[in-house]
């Protein structure tokens, strides 16, 4: 897919992958539309684009924030060509710690909010025929791990839905690509997930590799992109053999528990 001069739509583009998938599609002229809660974190962001950039503050939750995000963006742009559900949010923490309403939040965010953006461009999609929709999941959406069982909920729910759309949308001309990144170093992070990493537990990349994996997968049109060796092994042999995985987490669930309720 060339991406020169598209129509492309970011949620969650103040935060770090998103920065820097700004700076990669505005090499390619590509005309953004720019989303995330932070009003001056993503004004910011789009004042420092040398492509054409349509910055808005929304919440992608809400409806009506949604519907007005839509209604810009054809107003600026024609039009859209790509969707890029990248906003997502999680805790660490015992499930049994976890706050009903952070639960709540974390599904609709990570879950409901990219359904219903696509469900309101896809009409667009499919009469031109032609785009493609992009959604980030992550490692933990293929191997459950302690600690993260929402968040994990969330991201075996998007590629579930990732997966079924892409069938769906067979000769349409409308390709959806699903991306599973392990741990990035992002804001999104709390600190004890990076003392975690410190002990050898996870491995996190930078924001910087991964958006221009993302890019590279927008590029090729892939269906699916595993980011990070050996998790994306991890995620094949935990598909067919999670038996395995688990013998292998098991011996570290005491210490990732210890740092999840310091995260209470």
């Amino acid at each position: 897919m060339n991406l020169q001069s598209k129509r492309i739509l970011l949620t969650g583009a103040a935060g770090g992958i998103g920065r820097q998938l700004c700076t990669l599609f505005a090499a390619h002229n590509a005309r953004l539309c720019l989303v995330d809660r932070d009003q001056q974190a993503v004004e910011s962001v789009g004042r420092d684009m040398s492509s054409e950039t349509l910055a808005i503050a929304a919440d992608i939750t809400n409806a009506d924030d949604r519907a007005a995000v839509i209604v810009k963006m054809e107003q600026a742009f024609g039009g859209i060509d790509i969707l890029i559900n990248l906003a997502g949010i999680l805790d660490f923490k015992r499930f049994q710690d976890s706050d009903p309403a952070t639960i709540q939040r974390i599904l609709q965010v990570n879950v409901e909010a990219p359904m219903q953006l696509i469900r309101a461009v896809l009409p667009k999609l499919t009469a031109q025929g032609s785009g493609r929709i992009v959604n980030i999941g992550s490692m933990f959406g293929s191997i459950g791990f302690p600690g993260f069982a929402v968040y994990s909920a969330s991201k075996f729910a998007l590629r579930g839905f990732s997966q079924a759309l892409r069938r769906e949308l067979t000769g349409t001309g409308v390709g959806v690509t699903y991306i599973s990144p392990r741990a990035v170093k992002t804001p999104l992070n709390p600190e004890v997930v990076y003392l975690m990493a410190e002990r050898g537990m996870m491995r996190m990349d930078d924001a910087q590799w991964v958006a221009a994996e993302i890019v590279h997968a927008i590029e090729k049109e892939k269906n699916e992109a595993y980011l990070g060796f050996p998790e994306k092994l991890f995620a094949r042999i935990n598909a067919i053999l999670p038996g395995v995985v688990d013998q292998g987490i098991a011996k570290q669930v005491p210490e990732i528990l210890a740092f999840a309720q310091r995260n209470r």
